[in-house]
């Protein structure tokens, strides 16, 4: 026997006794990082994930006006489309939460008139907040209860910036939205408007323009 013929059998002990431990090592490191996953994913809003975790929302159309029912059934309906933004646009390529929110309107036959232009699109959320000021339509975030069809209006602290969506059911302090542009994408999520800071407030639905469609 060489002497590197016996060292080779010295170390193949040490070699065999390191693959369990190895393994072992690995399945914990493994075991580990999925039980941080579970606990980050969910602990993470739901309005943050790429994806809409929420089937839309049954409704009592029996408790709410022509208008209101309209925007529901529209929402239902784009919901389940998810169409691109620049749909909403009039193939404007820009963020267009406000312009999904302006394009619900029209068609519910309740459209808006946007202040600089009188166009029905308004692009954007500053904007939106304005139109529903002038018109005498806008309520503080706090102690105002929303209504379904009603618009919120979201600042810069929110979890998506910037943001406006539609509220499509409201149990207690909770309210339920559909926006356009969360992720790309017409997403359902819940929303605690009471405790959201990042509410600055709602745009009320206009019951009384009500033309057929």
């Amino acid at each position: 026997m060489t002497p590197e013929t016996a060292n080779d059998l010295e170390q193949r002990p040490t070699r065999s006794r390191r693959r369990p431990t190895l393994v072992a090592a690995t399945v914990i490191v493994v075991v580990l990082l999925v039980g941080t996953g579970i606990v980050a994913w969910r602990a993470v809003p739901e309005r943050w994930l790429p994806w809409d975790t929420a089937e839309f929302p049954q409704v009592d159309a029996s408790q709410l006006s022509p208008a209101q029912n309209r925007i529901v059934d529209l929402l239902r309906a784009e919901h389940a489309a998810q169409r691109p933004g620049t749909f909403y646009s009039e193939g404007v390529d820009e963020p267009w939460c406000a312009n999904f929110v302006s394009w619900i309107m029209r068609e519910a036959g309740t459209p808006f008139a946007n202040p600089h232009s009188g166009h029905w699109r308004i692009p954007g959320v500053f904007t939106l907040q304005e139109y529903f000021q002038d018109a005498g339509r806008f309520e503080p975030g706090g102690d105002y209860t929303p209504r379904v069809g009603d618009v919120v209006i979201y600042d810069r602290s929110s979890a998506l910036g910037q943001h406006t969506n539609i509220v499509v059911g409201v149990d207690g302090d909770e309210a339920t939205t559909v926006g356009g542009n969360e992720m790309r994408k017409i997403r359902i999520h819940d929303l605690d408007w009471k405790s959201d800071g990042g509410v600055v407030g709602f745009g009320r639905v206009d019951h009384a323009r009500t033309a057929d469609r």
